[in-house]
């Protein structure tokens, strides 16, 4: 097993290098929506965070604010999918104390709920046509107090895992990949934000 995994370690490299390459044509063919996507993420709160993760969606959201605020959502998305099937792994640990069980129990909850949450405001935005008035305010709205919500959910796992009796490998593990998540929600809601500010000024593409 181990020269299997040794040599596919070249063919890994490989394609993770491919991958690299591939982000980077698409970034140089596409330089007024990496411009715009740079822009637009200055106004967040992590902004080289939201740069990384929104680079290689440059050819699909050019630049359209409302395509900029969807793909921010598909990769909190993701993540709290990803953090959600860890954090759940983590419960079956052999050798967890109870104090840290019952604290990954609830960071499941939040983060089901997340998903949940982000799920709903993702299937909203991407429903937003050409709107106008209350209308778009209240489809804007929903997404937002969604998005809020989410985030609010993450910061609640982390907090689960604040006391100093808590320190450890699983508190480590879960706020490593909770913490990214809650930086890439909090990015993602600054983009709705941005969106349905332009929108109202009449600035929206």
């Amino acid at each position: 097993m181990e020269k299997f995994s040794i040599s596919l370690l070249p063919l890994l490299l490989v394609f993770f290098n491919n991958i690299l390459q591939m982000a980077e044509s698409t970034a140089a063919q596409n330089p007024k929506a990496t411009d715009f996507i740079k822009t637009s993420c200055s106004a967040t709160r992590y902004p080289a965070l939201c740069v990384d993760c929104l680079a290689s969606y440059a050819s699909t959201v050019q630049q359209n604010e409302q395509q900029l605020a969807k793909a921010s959502l598909e990769v909190s998305l993701s993540r709290a999918q990803a953090a959600s099937t860890f954090v759940y792994g983590l419960s079956k640990l052999k050798g967890i104390n109870r104090r840290e069980y019952l604290a990954v129990k609830d960071c499941i909850q939040n983060m089901g709920d997340t998903v949940a949450q982000l799920s709903q405001s993702l299937k909203e935005l991407g429903g937003m046509r050409i709107l106008a008035g209350q209308n778009f305010f209240w489809h804007v709205g929903n997404v937002k107090t969604w998005v809020s919500a989410a985030l609010t959910n993450e910061n609640t796992c982390l907090d689960g895992f604040s006391s100093p009796a808590m320190d450890g490998n699983v508190k480590i593990s879960i706020r490593r990949r909770v913490l990214n998540c809650a930086q890439v929600t909090s990015n993602a809601l600054a983009l709705v934000n941005r969106f349905a500010a332009r929108h109202k000024a009449g600035g929206i593409p």
